[in-house]
Order: C-alpha cells, then sequence, then structure tokens
C-alpha cells in the first residue's frame, strides 16, 4: 500500500480523478481527517472538504508504476 496526497479543487478534476481511478481493479481509499471513503465514489468524494489536500491510500504491488503515472496530475 501507498499513500499520496492530492488536491481534487474543482469538480471537473473529481470527475476526471474519477475517470482515471475507475480504469484500475485496485481498491483506493480517500482519507481527509477521521472519513475514509471510497476513492471511486464521486458521491463521497463531494462529502470531503476538497478546498484541503486528501490523503489517497493506493492498495497496489504490482503496477504501482503505472497508477502513480496516471496521477501526477493531481498529485502534490
Amino acid at each position: 500500500m501507498k499513500t499520496v496526497q492530492i488536491s481534487l479543487n474543482s469538480i471537473d478534476k473529481v470527475k476526471s480523478f474519477v475517470n482515471d481511478i475507475t480504469k484500475f481493479d485496485n481498491d483506493f481509499d480517500l482519507v481527509s481527517g477521521r472519513y475514509v471513503i471510497d476513492a471511486k465514489s464521486i458521491m463521497g468524494i463531494f462529502s470531503l472538504d476538497l478546498s484541503k489536500p486528501i490523503d489517497l491510500s493506493i492498495h497496489a504491488e504490482d503496477n504501482l508504476d503505472e497508477i502513480l503515472e496516471i496521477l501526477k496530475p493531481y498529485l502534490i
């Protein structure tokens, strides 16, 4: 598992982020304070405070480099 910080500060960014990670079969969790939500849930993402950076937990081992390459626009 790897954790990175991301920024999803616009509606378009949230939509493209969800589209990008749903291509993978791995599990992704967004952690904001004491809330943990499924990163593939667009409704869940909008329940978070998007003005602050969010921790993204990536539950992957084998294709981690490919995932991080896709996530570059969102990384802090």
